[in-house]
């Protein structure tokens, strides 16, 4: 397919990759002849350099023939533009735009998006994404990352293992003799930054190791409690940085968590003061996140989760640390710096948010139609989870997963049929119209598109 990408900064950079990966026919375009430069040397695409929205610019490169046009660069302007000369010059069958700017995103404004206006087939809005990852956060406050799946009906968590975990040093095959009423699949490993998928069961988990695995929904606090995490839903929590996402996540905790009290960090004095004016009931402090003045007299020590999400890394880094220090039971840090994830939890963060990640699986999700319902890049960008639909041509229907013939890189997690969550075990078999939640190392897209008898790229 070809594919056209306006932006090669993290995210453009990020999703470009990925698709390149796929056999994808990749054109990026950026104002910087660097970045250009940076991305064509990494991976295998064409670059151009130029403003995004110029008709010339995505003329060279090759809008014309494009089937997508993903449109990511810094400015909400350009990228809007950029989908309007796609639509009315070369007319470009799906176009997906990043918007950050609050304000076009107002749903009184909806109309603006329709394909008589500005034709932008999906909005990707960062902000908004990881204001519902942080909550999920909230809401499963063990979890270094948590995702909705199946209506809800099941969880993908990752969870890291301690020293007085029940199942460490189990082979994962005797999880089922352990806890036989449990639904719940291990689909990955990653320790040292390294990722394993489980095969036959005799695989181990080890303190300190990150593990993903997926289970029914009904089964979630069970499931946690395997691993020795039993935190209930955070009843206090403290956010450092009033931007965006620091607005919209206290906005969400005031709407939607009951009984749960929100105070909130800004170092920007208006901000602090608009933020005062527009929360009902959050707590505003005017100072800095790093003040341990400022941290005790928003009462950090009791503090259930504190969360970090200003716009400077280390700055969420250290505040993340110093909440722990002075007595906060958990902390999440928002890192933008791919470099930076893994060396966070190491330091005693308990959970990373990395929007580009987080957008990039925005995306995905809308690039893969057809059958695909859902996609999760998980931590470090190892791999993804993928939400998928049988069909009667599968390889899957019919046969036993152990008859199967999964391919090496790939894990079945659990299947969704007339609303029951069944966990995939060796003797389990998917029937046609069930929705399945599979985990792809990073590079195996082709391999579960084989294995689905269906593209995943674009329909």
């Amino acid at each position: 397919m070809k594919i056209v990408i306006c932006g090669a900064g993290l995210v453009g950079a990020g999703i470009a990759s990925h698709l390149a990966e796929e056999h994808n026919d990749v054109t990026v375009i950026d104002a910087s002849e660097e970045k250009i430069q940076r991305i064509t040397d990494q991976v295998d695409v064409h670059g151009v350099v130029g403003t995004a929205s110029y008709p010339d610019i995505l003329s060279e490169a090759g809008a014309r023939d494009a089937e997508l046009l993903i449109a990511v660069t810094e400015s909400d302007e350009v990228n809007m533009v950029a989908c309007q000369v796609a639509h009315t010059i070369f007319n470009t069958p799906v176009k997906i735009a990043r918007i950050r700017h609050q304000p076009y995103l107002d749903p009184i404004y909806g109309d603006l998006y329709s394909p008589d206006q500005l034709p932008i087939d999906h909005i990707i809005s960062p902000e908004a994404e990881v204001s519902a990852a942080v909550s999920n956060q909230l809401r499963v406050p063990g979890a270094f990352d948590v995702k909705d799946m199946c209506g809800g009906r099941m969880n993908l968590v990752g969870v890291q293992c301690n020293e007085v975990s029940p199942i460490i040093d189990t082979p994962i095959r005797h999880l089922t003799n352990l806890f036989p009423d449990l639904s719940m699949t291990i689909l990955a490993i990653i320790r040292d930054g390294k990722l394993t998928l489980p095969r036959d069961g005799a695989e181990m988990m080890k303190p300190g190791d990150r593990v993903y695995f997926v289970c029914d929904s009904d089964h979630l606090d069970r499931a946690m409690a395997t691993f020795a995490h039993e935190e209930h839903e955070a009843r206090s929590v403290l956010i450092a940085g009033g931007g965006a996402i620091g607005q919209m996540l206290a906005t969400e905790i005031e709407t939607n968590f009951q009984n749960t009290k929100v105070q909130l960090i800004e170092r920007n004095a208006s901000r602090a003061h608009f933020l005062a004016e527009n929360l009902r009931e959050a707590r505003i402090f005017n100072g800095d996140a790093l003040d341990s003045n400022i941290l005790a007299e928003a009462d950090v020590g009791t503090t259930e989760t504190f969360v970090a999400v200003t716009d400077d890394d280390e700055v969420n880094i250290l505040s993340a640390l110093l909440a722990k220090r002075n007595g906060a039971t958990h902390a999440v840090a928002l890192v933008n710096i791919p470099g930076f994830i893994p060396l966070v939890a190491a330091l005693g963060v308990d959970a990373v948010i990395n929007p580009s990640q987080i957008t990039v699986s925005s995306i995905l999700e809308h690039v893969r139609r057809g059958r695909i319902r859902d996609v999760h890049a998980v931590v470090e960008d190892l791999g993804e989870v993928i939400e998928a639909e049988a069909l009667p041509s599968s390889q899957l229907v019919g046969k036993s997963l152990r008859e199967a013939k999964v391919p090496k890189g790939v894990a079945i997690g659990g299947i969704l049929r007339n609303d029951k969550v069944i966990p995939a075990r060796g003797d389990t078999v998917i029937e046609a119209g069930d929705t399945v939640a599979i985990f792809a190392a990073r590079g195996r897209i082709p391999q579960v598109e084989k294995l689905l008898s269906v593209r995943l790229d674009f329909f």
